[in-house]
């Protein structure tokens, strides 16, 4: 895991090589998505566009989304290059740092992308960062990491100790989707987006709210860590909390199945986990051995 933290922690924002193109899709991106905001986005997520004074016409620079971002919750978005291990990316955001890929996806891809970008990450996930109930949401999210670390380290048998993590990984990865990236709320004025592969879709955050091929049923917790799901298209099935105290609890709910083994046999299917990950919870786990939190 120190191998991983110092790649990590010598990350920086190449900002000087940006093309004008890359500006140019930063500010594409942002000129067609701001309209949907305003209609589909929930309140907290556009009081947080306008807190962050994101640049609508340039890629922003990460000390300058931090200098807005940390008075408010204490978070900053820490520069990545490429794919984090799944319990360091969580421990990040225990520690109210959130991994940000500094890329940009290229021209003529405005509509998918199968990867975080920075226009997903900035724009899509951080100005959730801005409401203190939502990032304290994270944190506690990022506490279950640890706590999956400490529920595994008690099995002492390998086979039964991986297959076991595995099943919790999927567990939370469903939950992650289903609420971080993915999630819809309840509001005054009906159901709005605060998930941020929504938030950061052109296509799909009309389509998630009004389209009626998608189903929208209200969050249940055992519901959402036994749903598969695929990344390739439009999600045909979408959960609704009803407030962020609600997704709050949501994740306090999630650590407590965890310690009961509620999520040690979840069903099969998507995403699957792989093997990178699993280490990195394995890794942790041989870490905290001479003290290991409780």
């Amino acid at each position: 895991m120190g191998v991983i933290w110092d790649n990590i922690n010598r990350v920086r924002q190449p900002y000087h090589l940006y093309s004008a193109e890359d500006h140019a899709t930063w500010r594409r991106l942002y000129a067609r998505m701001h309209p949907r905001w305003e209609q589909f986005a929930n309140e907290r997520f556009q009081a947080g566009i306008q807190s962050l004074c994101l640049p609508p016409d340039r890629i922003p620079r990460l000390e300058e989304v931090n200098r807005f971002l940390s008075p408010l919750t204490g978070f900053r978005a820490k520069a990545v290059a490429g794919y984090v291990p799944a319990f360091v990316f969580f421990d990040c955001l225990r520690n109210r740092e959130f991994p940000t890929t500094v890329t940009i996806r290229q021209a003529d891809r405005l509509d998918y992308l199968p990867e975080p970008d920075i226009f997903h990450d900035i724009a899509g996930h951080v100005p959730m960062h801005t409401d203190p109930y939502f990032a304290d949401t994270l944190v506690r999210f990022g506490e279950c990491a640890h706590t999956a670390v400490d529920v595994v380290s008690g099995i002492r048998d390998e086979q039964e100790r991986v297959r076991t993590l595995t099943s919790i990984l999927r567990a939370m990865a469903r939950f992650f989707w289903f609420t971080i990236e993915f999630g819809l709320m309840q509001s005054r004025d009906g159901v709005k987006v605060y998930g941020s592969g929504l938030l950061s879709s052109y296509g799909e955050i009309e389509h998630a709210v009004t389209s009626p091929d998608v189903q929208r049923y209200p969050m249940q917790l055992e519901w959402a860590i036994n749903q598969a799901f695929e990344i390739d298209h439009y999600q045909p099935l979408l959960f609704v909390v009803d407030s962020f105290d609600h997704l709050y609890s949501l994740a306090g709910e999630l650590e407590r199945w965890m310690k009961d083994g509620k999520l040690n046999h979840v069903a099969p299917g998507e995403p699957g986990v792989n093997e990178v990950d699993v280490k990195s919870f394995l890794e942790a786990g041989k870490a905290a051995l001479p003290g290991r939190r409780r």
